[in-house]
């Protein structure tokens, strides 16, 4: 039997190491008699749809392990929603026809809930189209919001950069606080979830150390009790620093601030909760404030990278292409915890990309502490083993050595498609 192609493509908001998971599969990939050439989507399933494909044999062996340590998308990526194929064929019939054009018999979809839900709806298209092609999920997402996996490749990196950071700034709010700023705000990503509000937590060992106080979308938002606290601990410490999350919202589900648009995928886009926040203090207690938004910085920092997070992106990379050889279809791996370990273990089971699509996982309540602004001993040791361990790029002059792809395209053979 001759080999069939593999495709891969990355999708939504990228990460400090969804590269390294471009690695797993990629690397994983060459290995096999059994699979053709790996082509990468520019640009996400919009470089699919427009037959614009990357021929990653033309990269070096040395090239394609340098991805372990480059963060962002190497390859592209796009939040582009596909319709129902029930209300609108026209781009599925594409993506077959493009599968077809290039012999592709492997597709491995790298992104969240709506990707996987791509990724689930694309299986169940080509096997009506009597062209079935093997469709693996792949998870990742800084929110940390897939459900069944125990945390997301991209996430542990994004935690580890938000406790770093509240630690160092508390630091520094606090070496000025007698004379200057008394209140930092640190906005931080989650829409709906509070997992990054929450890694901010593990930078406080002591009762008065930094984070004074966490807003997370799980709780609601009340203004006279934040302001309240705010003074309680300005009075009691000397200074407040605050984390949000984005997404914080009130009691009737309207967000502390909203941009006033929408995504491809009908989310409403977020951001300026943390200017919102410092102009209710100044009004209300008239203290020098500051704020900051960690908003790509946090999800592109690779130099502080949580070795564990790049261990687990590589390895559900690998495990995808694994389980495509095994025969599996319309899964995904994901990352389990060994409850029975003092020591964190952990390994990869395989779940279905139909309970996993268009699913998102809230911070429990149990991880928030009673008074709804920190993290409790529970949700610290979840957290705390997900941010462990260094993995430094290589470094030339004084900065990472990322590595940047030749990119080659694969010749088209189809008419062009309007996206």
């Amino acid at each position: 039997m001759v080999p069939r192609n593999v495709f891969y493509a990355q999708s939504g908001g990228v990460t400090a190491v969804i590269n390294a998971t471009a690695c797993g599969v990629i690397e994983t990939a060459r290995k096999s008699k059994r699979l053709g050439k790996v082509y990468a989507a520019k640009n996400g399933i919009i470089g699919a749809l427009r037959e614009e494909l990357i021929d990653t044999s033309k990269e070096s062996r040395s090239t394609i392990a340098g991805l372990r340590f480059t963060p962002a998308g190497a390859f592209g990526s796009c939040r582009y929603k596909l319709a129902n194929a029930e209300d609108n064929r026209r781009e599925y019939q594409r993506l077959i026809e493009v599968f077809k054009a290039h012999d592709i018999g492997y597709f491995f979809y790298n992104g969240g809930g709506d990707s996987q839900d791509t990724a689930n709806k694309v299986a169940e298209f080509s096997r009506d189209q009597d062209f079935p092609i093997t469709c693996i999920g792949i998870p990742k997402t800084v929110d940390n919001d897939l459900p069944l996996t125990d945390c997301c490749p991209g996430f542990g990196s994004v935690a580890k950069y938000v406790a770093i950071s509240t630690r160092e700034a508390g630091l520094d709010v606090a070496s000025m606080a007698e004379s200057s700023t008394k209140v930092f705000v640190l906005e931080v990503m989650g829409r709906h979830a509070g997992w990054i509000a929450a890694a901010a937590g593990l930078a406080k060992d002591h009762r008065n150390d930094p984070p004074h106080i966490i807003l997370f979308p799980e709780i609601a938002f009340n203004r006279a009790a934040f302001l309240k606290k705010i003074k309680e601990t300005v009075q009691k410490v000397g200074h407040c620093v605050v984390v949000a999350s984005e997404g914080a919202q009130y009691k009737d589900g309207t967000f502390v601030a909203d941009a006033g648009a929408k995504d491809a995928f009908g989310h409403t886009q977020l951001g300026g909760v943390a200017p919102t926040l410092v102009d209710m203090v100044k009004v209300e207690h008239g203290y020098k404030c500051h704020w900051s938004v960690a908003d790509y910085l946090q999800r592109a920092a690779r130099h502080v990278a949580s070795k564990v997070d790049v261990e687990q992106a590589y390895a559900v990379g690998r495990a995808a292409v694994e389980f495509a050889l095994a025969g599996k279809n319309a899964v995904l791996p994901i990352i389990v915890r060994d409850k029975t370990s003092k020591r964190y273990k952990w390994h990869i089971e395989v779940a279905p990309l139909s309970k996993v699509a268009n699913v998102e996982k809230p911070l429990p309540r149990s991880y928030i502490s009673k008074d709804g602004y920190g993290i409790t001993a529970k949700g610290r040791s979840y957290l705390a083993p997900l941010i462990e361990g260094e993995d430094h790029p290589p470094y030339q002059n004084g900065l990472p050595a990322y590595v940047t792809l030749k990119g080659t395209m694969v010749r088209k053979k189809l008419r062009p498609f309007k996206v």
